[in-house]
């Protein structure tokens, strides 16, 4: 599998990143450890996880995920995987993190308590790839720079990101890094997909020019660009047939996801697939990881059958012929993600 490195640092990855937002709740762990292991079989060597996960955020599963990688970690050498993990950002009223009482923060207080609680779940003395989970716009950069500074000091972290950030926000840190002899973020994760293009407008530049590296999350647009949401379909299990009926801000997110824009999109995204002789699936994690600003395409399943066509995406460079037909969808559906 091709290999890229995160940002200015020193770590090389595969092209593709296995998250596991959903072990410990949709998938348990002897079908968590088939995932990782058939990643790992096929030459992904990065692994990405959070203090919050599984998602959507629940108090009775929380660090679940982690123990989990902790405990499959220890069926593999160390030094052969790249972990990353990530430190709970405040939600702003959007969403509230099931930890220490759901007063997250990035603060030195917040952040201590992260990495030693995520260091001990995932029973390791190190994470190769420290990341802020949502950020704080209204706290000084310099002061979350200057805690994490600490860790990577200290040998916890070696390298830090960001998650969900802004142009503003990814800029400004780096400025604050310059300015006070910090570490900088080498990398910045966010929702990026065939169905999601917005990355490009403005923040594809700032990584440019910056050598900022996008991990991208959601490349089937939480699962949308599989299909099986068509034709008005909410099959049983699907997680935003699950957020129907979990709560507000989850009923808002499905109706981002699943739309009639992001339907047809799909759609279209299918033929395309199926002229070039793959699966949709693969065709979305192929254009995902094909951008010159992207290091790693973060990949989830729930089940280990559903690794075949996500894994084959590594194998494919998609022709311009193809590159421009997806284009042309994009050019007629503008944002079908809203």
């Amino acid at each position: 599998m091709r290999k890229n490195r995160l940002g200015r640092s020193s770590i090389v990855v595969s092209e593709i990143c296995m998250g596991t937002m959903t072990f410990g709740s949709h998938s348990d762990e002897a079908e968590a450890f088939r995932i990782m292991d058939m990643a790992y079989d096929a030459g992904v060597d990065f692994y990405d996880t959070a203090e919050m996960y599984p998602v959507p955020p629940d108090a009775k599963y929380i660090g679940l995920t982690e123990e989990i990688v902790g405990r499959w970690l220890k069926t593999k050498d160390r030094d052969s995987i790249i972990l990353g993990s990530k430190v709970a950002g405040p939600g702003h009223g959007w969403i509230t993190p099931p930890l220490r009482s759901g007063k997250t923060g990035l603060d030195r207080h917040h952040i201590m308590r992260a990495v030693e609680g995520s260091l001990r779940r995932l029973d390791t003395d190190y994470i190769d790839l420290y990341q802020t989970h949502w950020p704080d716009p209204g706290y000084p950069h310099e002061e979350t720079l200057a805690v994490l500074d600490e860790l990577v000091r200290a040998g916890k972290v070696r390298i830090l990101g960001c998650s969900n950030e802004t142009s503003w926000g990814l800029t400004k840190s780096l400025w604050a890094s310059d300015l006070h002899g910090l570490p900088r973020f080498d990398t910045i994760q966010n929702n990026f997909s065939l169905n999601n293009r917005r990355f490009e407008d403005e923040l594809a530049q700032v990584c440019r020019q910056e050598q900022v590296s996008l991990l991208p999350y959601s490349p089937l647009a939480g699962g949308v660009l599989s299909g099986k949401y068509n034709d008005g379909a909410w099959p049983g299990g699907a997680r935003f047939t699950f957020y129907l009926t979990a709560g507000e801000r989850q009923r808002k997110i499905a109706a981002r996801f699943v739309n009639e824009q992001a339907i047809e999109s799909t759609r279209r995204f299918q033929a395309i697939a199926l002229d070039a002789g793959m699966d949709v699936v693969t065709l979305a994690i192929a254009w995902c990881k094909q951008h010159d600003f992207v290091a790693s395409t973060i990949v989830g399943a729930t089940a280990a059958t559903q690794m075949p066509d996500i894994l084959a995406a590594a194998d494919i460079t998609l022709e311009p012929e193809i590159l421009a037909r997806i284009d042309q969808v994009s050019r007629e559906i503008r944002y079908p993600m809203g």
